[in-house]
């Protein structure tokens, strides 16, 4: 404690101020090793020195240190009263008393020692008060006490030890009581610097054990899309991810967009009933949905994205061992959407798909196809495969084809027989016609000589 002296607030001699308590508090276990540096976090500067103190306030210390030297000879008691008390009022700390009350009272019994010893001696006894509220924050976010509960057990003790001195005064010396008013302010100073040291030494460990545990699941996405998980790790990472190790997944990867619009944090979102884990990749958001009920169609149909994103939801599969093969198909149908953006199902672009996959074979089947055509100058190149490419979205209908095209049914025709003198192939002919098909397919998502 920096100084027990600084305020003369007006208070009834023996009363209990309004705010916190004094020094000193318990903590769950002394068991615990606190994770990352050895020896906790790093100490906070030291306050000023401690000022000359006023006649009355000299007085008001002698009492407090006679008090205090009282209730140090009791501690033992005082630290069954705390432990005690604990377990009656903070349930948080219930179940770890009655599993180890003896190691949770040696620390109270620390704890509560350096409060005692930061009152009679307090330039002495500071630095390892502190140290030692510090080291039991940081225990306490390892070992999962929540930190309300840590807060109200030093808040608990510096009442106890405060009622304490003002007890002994008043049975011992009543004449002294009122004196403690003098230096109550800062006893309650003293309790409030402690809890703050306790907040800043568990919020430290929280953050890193945050981060630790969000790298932990980060790799464990990874791994899954990666399809490098061993199948002796997979009930590990479903309990970690909370996703069932058997269940229909599918793999949804987001590229592009206008990610500024789109603010970042927000991930893309499925229909209801789905549930997705995502992770960020090289430019990508790659997602694992959990599709329950709901069908590869409903993902397509109601995923969002950021404005211009392309967006590839591959097939479903089954279980998490198979969510890399999930990725991978993935891969193919963001290959098949358009630079301009837009959301492509694979299972509705199978035949695309096909020739994604295997692009050298697409490549030597657009060429054995439409070479001749392809080797037309550019405009006339680019009219007739616009019109074998709308006449297949008609359905073989010249009509609707010279419709799209603004142009005659008569003229699509003619254009449709001169592509079929050039390239051998016959449009009556199922097999050239698929072929056909396929090889614009290669033109548009391939890049063909």
């Amino acid at each position: 404690m920096p100084h027990v002296v600084r305020s003369r607030a007006r208070a009834l001699p023996g009363t209990q101020p309004p705010t916190p308590t004094p020094p000193t508090v318990p903590a769950v276990s002394a068991r615990a090793v606190l994770p990352g540096a050895r020896g906790g976090p790093a100490e906070p500067p030291l306050r000023s020195p401690v000022r000359p103190l006023p006649a009355v306030d000299e007085k008001a210390l002698a009492v407090l240190h006679r008090a205090a030297r009282a209730l140090r000879e009791e501690l033992p008691e005082l630290t069954d009263r705390l432990v005690d008390a604990l377990r009656d009022r903070e349930p948080a700390y219930r179940a770890a008393i009655d599993a180890d009350r003896a190691d949770i009272r040696q620390e109270a019994l620390r704890s509560l020692g350096h409060g005692l010893d930061s009152l009679l001696h307090p330039r002495e006894a500071r630095d390892a008060a502190r140290r030692c509220s510090r080291r039991i924050g940081a225990t306490r976010a390892g070992q999962g006490l929540p930190l309300d509960a840590l807060l109200h057990a030093f808040r608990l003790g510096g009442s106890m030890v405060w009622q304490g001195l003002v007890d002994r005064t008043a049975h011992h010396h009543p004449h002294d009581v009122h004196l403690l008013v003098h230096v109550a302010a800062d006893v309650w100073n003293f309790v409030d610097e402690h809890c703050a040291l306790v907040a800043d030494g568990y919020r430290q460990v929280e953050r890193r054990l945050a981060r630790r545990h969000e790298d932990r699941l980060r790799l464990m996405t990874a791994a899954l899309l990666d399809g490098t998980t061993r199948i002796a790790d997979l009930p590990e990472v479903a309990a970690a991810l909370d996703l069932p190790e058997r269940g229909r997944y599918l793999v949804v990867l987001v590229s592009g967009g206008d990610r500024a619009a789109y603010a970042g944090a927000r991930r893309p979102r499925g229909p209801a009933g789905t549930r997705a884990v995502w992770h960020t990749g090289a430019g990508t958001e790659r997602g694992i949905v959990l599709i329950g009920d709901s069908g590869p169609a409903d993902v397509a149909r109601r995923m969002t994205g950021p404005p211009g994103a392309r967006i590839g939801i591959g097939s479903a599969v089954e279980g998490l061992a198979a969510v890399g093969e999930a990725r991978r198909l993935a891969e193919t149908a963001l290959g098949i959407c358009p630079d301009s953006g837009g959301t492509v199902l694979l299972d509705d672009h199978l035949p695309a798909a096909l020739v994604v996959r295997a692009p050298a074979l697409g490549t030597a089947l657009a060429e054995r196809a439409l070479g001749p055509l392809l080797r037309l100058d550019g405009t006339d190149r680019d009219l007739l495969l616009d019109t074998l490419a709308a006449w297949l979205d008609c359905d073989g209908s010249a009509q609707r084809a010279g419709a799209r095209l603004y142009c005659h049914r008569n003229t699509v025709l003619n254009r449709l027989r001169r592509c079929e003198q050039l390239t051998g192939r016959s449009l009556t002919r199922p097999r050239d016609v698929v072929e056909i098909s396929l090889a614009l397919t290669a033109l548009r998502h391939l890049d063909v000589p």
